[in-house]
């Protein structure tokens, strides 16, 4: 197919479409059924399954505690069928942008829940048109779409509603030919396909590299794989006797310093800005002076490939310093200065983020709904490191050389992301048109 740009638009109530496009309301565009109330003393171990608005995120189905009726149900329920490509629409929920579980969300059913059931507050779409059906899924998955059901929703943050009558008056441009909706759906479809095969791959790889995790940060005389070329023990020790120097500013603020932030350019790093192996600076970051920096950071300096761990809220996120600026430690977090000669960090990283470790440390916290450790307990968790610091480089190549793969297909999916939003404001506004 070519793009090409065609002239003449007219002014909408939607914006500038093309002359030859016409605005449709979605209650004239759709036939709808309401899902059906099943009681959840029908519910069996297997069977038909129900689709309930709690199965759905923003853009798919999600299967992790499915419920179901049983098989000799199955001619009663036959309106509330699912069929591939049946848009499902959500009329409770969270407000927006709270994607995932937002009301008004719409997924599309996809081979592998054709035959379920739709539970209530959830709603069944069809397009008239059988061939708008998935030109309208992408219309519905506009920013302008969002805004239409912040206007329209009643209730709050977590227990908002619409009515169908509010959300049948979204208006949406529609090409002058089901050719043209067609050409859309599918160039839309095809970017998804590759979002979707990036995201079963990068599943893929992270599960090969937790499999990875477990043979090489395992003992071998506890089962764990050898790197050819390497002998020697592997000795436990406890995390406070990995280190030259453990820096811990939990508690101070700038105003217990009589000073306050701004002023500078030195990130201050809480633990919002820690995540699971890496540093956020997308996330909020305070930024301190030099003047607070010196009366801050009194015992020691944070140096490149530190190791910068969370301690409550959220409990075990991990990252290593990525360079040599300097940086503040604040809220929630400590930083562990290892014995360079002996121990990697590139490898306790990999100990520390690894599944064992993380339900190690768990187990070994307090608190319920916001689980934290102290540090006294934290220097005293044991872990295993091979005595040649050169293993122990080893084994950190070799993962992190897996978590740069994984990085790499995330960062090529944000991309596809990109594109596919960009597409759909030039296709779904006639700006380009596929001819």
């Amino acid at each position: 197919m070519e793009l090409m740009r065609k002239q003449g638009y007219k002014e909408t109530e939607v914006g500038l479409i093309p002359e030859d496009w016409d605005i449709n309301y979605l209650g004239k565009l759709v036939l709808h059924t309401k899902g059906f109330a099943f009681k959840s003393t029908d519910y069996t171990d297997d069977g038909i399954r129900i689709i309930r608005v709690s199965d759905t995120l923003f853009d798919r189905i999600i299967n992790k505690t499915p419920v179901y009726i049983s098989n000799k149900k199955k001619h009663e329920f036959e309106k509330w069928r699912l069929y591939k490509n049946d848009l499902i629409l959500s009329t409770v929920g969270s407000k927006p942008p709270m994607y995932d579980s937002m009301v008004g969300n719409v997924v599309r059913v996809t081979e592998e829940h054709v035959g379920s059931l739709l539970n209530q507050n959830a709603v069944l779409f069809r397009a008239k048109e059988d061939s708008t059906q998935i030109f309208l899924y992408y219309a519905l998955k506009r920013e302008n779409y969002i805004s239409h059901i912040e206007k329209i929703y009643r209730g709050n943050a977590n227990q908002a509603s619409i009515t169908l009558v509010d959300l049948f008056e979204y208006s949406i441009p529609i090409p002058p030919t089901l050719t043209e909706q067609k050409a859309i759906a599918t160039a839309l479809s095809d970017v998804d396909e590759l979002i979707s095969s990036l995201e079963q791959l990068i599943t893929k790889k992270k599960a090969i590299k937790q499999g990875a995790m477990q043979q090489l940060l395992t003992p071998p005389h506890k089962g764990g794989k050898r790197l050819d070329g390497f002998s020697g023990e592997w000795r436990k020790i406890s995390i406070g006797n990995l280190t030259r120097n453990i820096i811990d500013y939990r508690g101070v603020t700038p105003r217990k310093l009589g000073m306050d932030w701004g002023d500078g350019e030195i990130v201050a790093l809480s633990a919002g800005n820690v995540k699971k192996g890496f540093i956020d600076y997308s996330s909020e970051c305070y930024f301190g002076s030099e003047s607070l920096y010196k009366r801050w950071m009194r015992n020691g300096d944070v140096e490149k490939d530190d190791i910068v761990f969370t301690l409550e809220a959220p409990l075990g996120n991990i990252a290593l310093i990525p360079d040599n600026r300097k940086y503040i430690l604040s809220q929630r977090t400590i930083l562990l200065q290892l014995e360079k000669d002996k121990y990697e960090s590139s490898f306790i990283f990999q100990v520390l983020i690894s599944n064992t470790f993380q339900n190690y440390i768990s187990k070994s916290a307090t608190g319920s709904t916001a689980q934290g450790i102290k540090r006294t307990t934290f220097e005293k968790l044991i872990i295993s490191v091979p005595e040649n610091i050169e293993e122990q480089k080893a084994i950190a190549q070799i993962l992190s050389d897996m978590d740069a793969e994984i990085e790499q297909l995330e960062t090529k999916k944000a991309k596809c992301q990109s594109i596919k939003q960009g597409m759909m404001q030039e296709l779904l506004t006639g700006k380009t048109r596929l001819v």
